[in-house]
């Protein structure tokens, strides 16, 4: 990683695909996704989230609880890229180009 990278903040996404089968897949499915809506991730498309952070290291427990977390036979990808790779990406909504910033406020406590 290059080191501006580093300085700057990181996007956190997690890709996933979950059976939804049967009533009881469904129920863990959803909980999956509110885990992550509780976790401070928006949902961008359906089966993916994002999450901003100030720093690559606030990750590493969001990579845990998703591990402990994963319902049986779910497939999830995890992919941590900088804000200017985030910020870079082409983002379409009915055929058109959509140019409004994501990129969240953050606040600091102390």
């Amino acid at each position: 990683m290059k080191k501006d990278e580093e300085s700057g903040g990181m996007w956190c996404l997690v890709m996933f695909d979950l059976p939804v089968g049967t009533k009881s897949e469904r129920r863990e499915a959803t909980q999956f996704r509110n885990l992550l809506l509780d976790m401070g991730y928006m949902m961008v498309q359906f089966s993916i989230y994002v999450r901003y952070t100030p720093t690559q290291s606030g990750n590493r427990s969001t990579v845990r609880m998703i591990k402990e977390h994963l319902p049986a036979g779910g497939k999830v990808r995890v992919l941590h890229i900088s804000d200017r790779q985030w910020a870079n990406s082409l983002r379409f909504y009915n055929q058109h180009v959509e140019t409004k910033s994501e990129t969240p406020e953050v606040c600091t406590l102390f």
